[in-house]
């Protein structure tokens, strides 16, 4: 049986517990569109990555030093960055995620060990300091406001505890940019027509890569929302970007 998923609100029965819209990016229709590719996610995103998106998670889980830890993964998707983390050790992995669909999509799979909640980053349904790490992957370029869902995870993060962002960045490499780039703008959409449940969500996936700031102003912003020590690695050329930093 499926584990069940929580909604961080009270509000009408509906599929979502997210407001319509917020300053910025429209929640409702970003939300939208992460219900669209849910079923066919993984799929999309092994190919689209070139096979990568497995290393990608395991990085990232490690970065996090889960072993005997309490997690919480925002914008978890269908749970592929918890399900790592609990193998990696994590006492327990809270998996929270906009998108129902994509909650569901990881929930009837019943992985032990995960609690799935459907909410939202910018409001997190947690007292201060419940976790002793947060991780987010691919997921704070998709946030009206990255600033202020990274001064809440800090808000949720227990002092010494830690935040990993692994988001996408711009390789380090110009000649392999340029390739990259043109990758994003041509072939990636073209692909996503034949590999996704809705090609349109990966031309908006370009879009905001190619519009994502750079590794200095995420690790700027990281340290102005309570984070020490903050450090990066890349991945695949530069093509994804590890951030790490510790809780003040």
């Amino acid at each position: 049986m499926a584990a069940s998923i929580a909604c961080a609100a009270e509000r009408p029965p509906a599929r979502s517990c997210l407001p319509l819209r917020r300053d910025g990016k429209d929640a409702a229709l970003v939300q939208a569109m992460f219900d669209r590719v849910a079923p066919r996610y993984d799929l999309a995103n092994r190919v689209l990555s070139l096979g990568q998106d497995a290393h990608w998670r395991r990085v990232t889980a490690a970065a996090t030093r889960p072993e005997g830890a309490h997690v919480l993964d925002v914008a978890a998707g269908p749970g592929n960055v918890a399900v790592e983390l609990v193998r990696q050790g994590a006492a327990s992995v809270t998996a929270l995620d906009l998108s129902f669909n994509m909650l569901w999509e990881g929930a009837r799979r019943g992985h032990p060990g995960i609690a799935w909640v459907n909410g939202d980053a910018l409001a997190l349904p947690f007292e201060d300091a419940t976790f002793d790490a947060v991780t987010i992957s691919f997921g704070l370029r998709n946030v009206p406001d990255p600033e202020a869902a990274l001064a809440e995870f800090a808000r949720v993060t227990r002092p010494g505890g830690r935040v990993v962002v692994c988001e996408f960045a711009d390789p380090t490499w110009r000649p392999f940019r340029e390739v990259y780039r043109r990758y994003l703008v041509g072939a990636l959409p073209r692909m996503a027509r034949v590999v996704s449940s809705s090609a349109s969500a990966y031309q908006y996936l370009a879009d905001s890569i190619l519009a994502w700031p750079d590794r200095r102003t995420l690790a700027g912003w990281m340290d102005a929302a309570g984070y020490d020590e903050v450090r990066v690695r890349d991945l695949s050329g530069g093509i994804v970007a590890v951030h790490r930093g510790v809780r003040r």
